[in-house]
């Protein structure tokens, strides 16, 4: 039996909650609605989530030593990871020691790192991906670009949001994607990942939450992306109900072997029937931003729910929907957005601010959300809102 006391009292129960932006700041405010006690950390002051959770911490994850500080000062029923730069080696640590890491320290170490999802998912579980190398060094990925050939994508092992990410077209292209991978690692400079180029239809993030009754799916959720950054998604991608099966099945073999609650954001390559795993995040994915507006239960919610051990007996998906990413370039702390008022006046939107304190080159700000007839008059009616938005950089 669930039991969630009075906040703040002995038996009130406390989240931990590892990165603050906007996924994040949904997750805590999902949490409270049930009574959690929320402690956000990020490595910045005013991060989206340190705006409803009812305390703050400003600490870079990497540090191993202050985690666990954190953690032992703070006494969490919860450590929810948000974010991919954590120290997962301290989380498997304390996870060892007794404390709750959702969905399991093991899934989010597995999932930071390239190396060891791909061997999960290609070589123990037998599930179909695109051909990879490894390179540690320069001179392994060059002979790694070799033997997988040209075209093909260059990843940091570590590393999210495309950040890194390079696809190399021509020979010329090669030296500059070692340095792009070096440079934008998440932990640093470090191991790459070579991978094949792969002839696909579309691309699909595959919500998948495993919870107290079992695992459920969410509606395929189709989506565009630049430079690996998601740009635009909606709900539900067409595909065959042969290719739709596939998918769920191999999301529930990889998450199964990861084990835990809460929700997977499981990405496929789609080619007519053929499902090709790609990549997985264990916590809502930016692409699933569009089930704000599209089921009554959003990903935030699911995943709060199954971390809480409460039931899921039904995800009620509305209809057509999708969400569209409001970016702004500038370096500056003044940040204002206007037009609100003629984008919102379209029937069937929704917007969300995020509340970031700065931007400093190109940075996600915001999401337009939009219901529709059918996907194609979501997607024109959240563009033509986005577009209506400015995002005034000072």
């Amino acid at each position: 039996m669930v039991e969630i006391g009075t906040p703040f009292t002995p038996r009130g129960r406390k989240a931990l909650l590892l990165g603050s932006g906007e996924l994040g700041k949904e997750v805590a405010i999902e949490l409270q609605r049930y009574g959690i006690e929320v402690v956000a950390l990020d490595k910045y002051p005013n991060a989206p989530a340190m705006h409803v959770a009812n305390r703050s911490i400003v600490v870079s994850m990497l540090d191993g030593e202050a985690l666990r500080k954190i953690v032992e000062e703070e006494r969490p029923d919860y450590i929810i990871p948000e974010i991919e730069a954590i120290a997962t080696k301290t989380l498997i640590e304390l996870e060892k020691e007794g404390w709750n890491v959702v969905p399991t320290a093991r899934a989010t170490f597995i999932t930071m790192n390239r190396r060891e999802i791909r061997n999960l998912a290609a070589v123990e579980l037998g599930v179909p991906t695109s051909p990879f190398e490894f390179a540690d060094t320069e001179e392994e990925y060059l002979e790694a670009v070799k033997q997988i050939g040209i075209p093909c994508v260059v990843k940091p092992v570590m590393s999210s949001s495309g950040h890194g990410q390079s696809l190399v077209r021509e020979q010329s292209q090669v030296a500059d994607a070692w340095r792009e991978a070096q440079e934008g690692g998440r932990a640093g400079g470090g191991a790459v990942i070579v991978e094949g180029f792969v002839d696909f239809d579309y691309e699909i993030t595959l919500l998948t939450v495993r919870h107290a009754g079992g695992t459920s799916f969410c509606e395929p959720i189709g989506h565009y992306q630049k430079n690996g950054d998601y740009q635009r998604s909606w709900q539900p991608q067409p595909m065959s109900a042969k290719a739709l099966e596939k998918a769920r099945e191999i999301a529930a073999k990889v998450t199964g072997a990861l084990g835990g609650y809460g929700i997977f954001g499981v990405e496929f390559f789609i080619k007519g029937d053929d499902v090709i795993f790609s990549e997985l995040s264990p916590r809502p994915h930016d692409t699933g931003m569009v089930t704000l507006i599209s089921q009554h239960l959003s990903e935030f919610s699911l995943h709060v729910r199954a971390l809480l051990g409460l039931p899921i007996p039904e995800i009620k998906f509305y209809g057509p929907s999708a969400s569209r990413a409001l970016l702004a370039e500038g370096n500056s702390s003044d940040i204002v957005f206007s037009g609100m008022e003629e984008a919102l006046s379209i029937p069937g939107t929704d917007m969300r601010i995020f509340g970031k304190p700065e931007v400093k080159g190109h940075r996600r700000m915001g999401v337009m959300l939009a219901t529709g007839s059918d996907v194609q008059d979501a997607c024109e009616k959240v563009e033509k809102a986005a577009a209506i938005i400015n995002i005034d950089v000072k």
